[in-house]
């Protein structure tokens, strides 16, 4: 009975290296060894950290079991790129002791500082449909997102989250409601606001939309002139009917360090804070894993968060709001 045992007294469990064999047993739920028997009795989080040759490590099996395991909240250090074991160079090479080590003390973060709190997060692109085949949309992971709702569950929240078509996995303990379009994406956030005590509007929703999608194909015959109507503000709309005391958080990706676009959307938006980040910078923009913030409260504070992943980001988004304002229950 080791196998439970251990599964029971383990507050993280890590697998690392993780070989390509592993990981396709762990994703399908086989377990014909300690390892496997173990990872299917715990109950802690599961953490992961590849390290194969580069063509197993891309291979569609590979890539198909890490986003089952995503799916159920397994975090994964990605592997980087270099030199491998059978002298081969690409993405395979374990990654360092030290970004395995920092991962998993992320993932032992927690708190109770949001206990009791219901945490609304809009989080990914939108796509606002051409023809029924193209969209318009934008390179949003939701990567954020997906950190703020891992970082809630931490502090002890419930959360819903009302994703687009991203890429990034949200937790399995988040309640995840998918939508397509800025429209769909305003309907579920207003019919939640008024239950929330936080609403985060991490999505990157679309401005316009084609008012009246072609059904079909559009064949290229020319130029083709599109006309595109506005979108709804989503996070404007979910703050108009927010519940008293619920703490309103945006999100402005800009493509400077200017902040006056950003101020001037607290004000419009009805903001009790608003969070910027320049997407100019090197490794902080889309599709990026760690993100700098700068975080400028309604009064005019502003706070840094200084570059870090993007869960250690989204816990000091949290706890900053929770250290420098009273506006929480």
């Amino acid at each position: 009975m080791a196998h439970i045992d251990w599964a029971r007294a383990a507050d993280l469990v890590v697998v690392a290296p993780a070989t390509a064999n592993t990981i396709n047993r762990l994703a399908f739920g086989i377990g014909d060894d300690m390892l496997t028997t173990l990872a299917l009795a715990t109950t802690a989080p599961i953490m992961i950290a590849p390290a194969m040759n580069p063509s197993m490590y891309t291979h569609e099996v590979t890539l198909e079991a890490m986003t089952r395991l995503r799916s159920r909240g397994v975090e994964i250090v990605e592997p980087t790129s270099g030199d491998v074991a059978c002298g081969e160079n690409g993405q395979g090479k374990l990654a360092s002791n030290t970004a395995i080590v920092i991962a998993a003390l992320e993932q032992l973060e927690t708190s109770t500082a949001l206990a009791g709190k219901h945490i609304l997060i809009s989080s990914g692109p939108t796509q606002e449909p051409i023809d029924s085949v193209r969209y318009i949309t934008n390179h949003s992971s939701g990567k954020m997102g997906s950190a703020l709702a891992r970082a809630a569950l931490q502090m002890g929240a419930k959360v819903t989250v009302v994703a687009g078509p991203q890429r990034a996995a949200i937790p399995a303990a988040a309640k995840t409601i998918p939508v397509v379009t800025a429209s769909e994406m305003m309907e579920a956030m207003t019919a939640l606001a008024p239950t929330a005590d936080w609403i985060i509007g991490a999505a990157a929703v679309a401005d316009y939309r084609i008012e009246n999608p072609t059904e079909g194909k559009i064949r290229r015959e020319g130029n083709l002139v599109l006309e595109l109507t506005a979108n709804p503000d989503v996070l404007k709309a979910a703050t108009a009917i927010k519940k008293e005391g619920a703490v309103i958080v945006g999100f402005a990706a800009e493509p400077d360090a200017s902040l006056e676009t950003a101020i001037a959307k607290i004000q419009r938006k009805g903001l009790d804070a608003i969070a910027v980040n320049n997407i100019s910078t090197n490794g902080i923009g889309f599709n990026s894993e760690e993100n700098e913030i700068t975080l400028v409260h309604k009064d005019g504070r502003q706070f840094s968060s200084g570059r870090n992943s993007k869960l250690r980001v989204a816990r000091w988004i949290f706890q900053t709001i929770l250290d420098t304002t009273k506006g929480t229950s």
